[in-house]
């Protein structure tokens, strides 16, 4: 199947979800009739590098970019003849510091941008990134969502030239001197976070390791796809938050670097003092995003070695104490209930989402996926919100917007 079509595919489905056309079709088989495209993807692409540009990363280089509260890495490398760049995820929909920082880094062409899901935090710059550099092919879960990011994402790759692909467990990819494994998911079912693209790229002897937003129990699907999924980096799923790195999926993985994306101060209360403690003990160096700024790993292949854009780089000594940003007793979202001034559904974290009427936990992980809001009555987007209750919300006066 053309991957064009496919993608318009997904864009016809999500309007429908919308409302806007009255077009059906089964999402289900959306995925297989991905995974059956397999044949030409990237791999066959040849027109995916920089050949008329000089090759100045003669090792590999891969930035886990300061981004805030929010993921975006960039790997560059180059083999005899041609430089290659890879993106995965792009930061988040309020910023726009990923076109910005690749300008500043010479690019002009990216092989392929995978979008681990849909979340904003996620695919958030996807559309100026398109519509700013020649793209090979984008790479996306399957999974939807009915934000307006992702509409503008999706709507953008469909009007530039890349191709598109959902890659499945298993599949493997060479682009250059660098080999791609997907590890994760085999499936899709629409769990966002849970089935975030998850891929083990390696570069000669030197492995990297990212699972998007992945869950603990999917981490476990990974190890048990018998797949080695040894890795001497590995980027911390969910921002380090304890939804993700169970003890035996880092234990399988052994690597003797973990960095996580997060951003300063952030009301999540990521990363996860827990998650930290773990790595911490277990003898893992730890970087963070918050805390170095970003990070820039390079490699010849054998070798490897970190720098970041703060004099000083992390060790284990300098592993943030998170207990004064806890997502459960977070000082600036106590202080925002406790005045009663406002709950922000753009950036406020679970628990003080809680506070607004008709919205208990399972409405505030889904309010969370479903940033950003451009009005309060994008409330209803949520199961469950209705013409009554978005009354209730706005008489109860508590929810804003930035």
């Amino acid at each position: 199947m053309n991957r064009r079509f496919l993608l318009t595919l997904i864009f016809i489905i999500f309007l429908t979800a919308c409302g806007q056309t009255s077009n059906q079709t089964d999402p289900s088989s959306i995925a297989d009739r991905a995974h059956d495209d397999q044949s030409t993807s990237i791999a066959d692409n040849s027109d995916v590098s920089e050949p008329d540009k000089p090759s100045p990363h003669s090792d590999l280089e891969v930035h886990y970019m300061d981004v805030g509260q929010a993921d975006a890495t960039l790997f560059r490398y180059s083999d005899a003849e041609k430089s290659y760049t890879i993106l995965f995820d792009t930061g988040d929909w309020k910023g726009d510091e990923v076109v910005n920082y690749l300008m500043a880094q010479d690019v002009s062409a990216i092989a392929l941008i995978v979008v681990s899901h849909p979340d904003a935090d996620h695919i958030g710059q996807l559309a100026d990134v398109v519509q700013s550099f020649d793209v090979g092919e984008v790479w996306m879960s399957g999974n939807e969502s009915s934000s307006e990011t992702f509409r503008s994402g999706v709507e953008a790759v469909i009007n530039s030239d890349a191709d598109y692909h959902e890659p499945r467990t298993g599949e493997e990819y060479e682009i250059g001197p660098l080999d791609i494994t997907v590890l994760y998911p085999d499936t899709i079912t629409g769990k966002s976070n849970e089935e975030s693209i998850s891929l083990l790229l390696t570069y000669g002897s030197t492995k990297f390791l990212f699972t998007g937003d992945a869950g603990r129990s999917d981490e476990h699907n990974i190890i048990n796809s018998g797949i080695d999924i040894g890795a001497d980096i590995l980027h911390l799923g969910h921002h380090g938050s304890n939804t993700s790195s169970d003890p035996a999926f880092i234990n399988a993985v052994d690597p003797e670097i973990a960095i996580y994306s997060a951003g300063v101060n952030n009301s999540y209360g990521h990363p996860s003092e827990d998650v930290v403690s773990y790595i911490k003990n277990a003898g893992i160096k730890l970087y963070g995003t918050d805390k170095d700024g970003t990070i820039i790993v390079s490699s010849d292949g054998e070798n490897y070695r970190i720098e970041t854009n703060k004099e000083k780089p992390a060790s284990n000594s300098d592993i943030p104490n998170n207990s004064n940003h806890n997502a459960d007793k977070n000082d600036d979202g106590e202080d925002r209930i406790a005045d009663n001034s406002c709950v922000n559904i753009n950036t406020a974290n679970a628990v003080d989402i809680q506070a607004i009427i008709h919205i208990g936990p399972e409405r505030a992980a889904e309010l969370i996926d479903l940033r950003p809001y451009d009005t309060l009555n994008d409330l209803t987007r949520i199961q469950g919100i209705g013409p009554a209750r978005m009354t209730d919300i706005q008489d109860q006066s508590l929810a804003c917007l930035d």
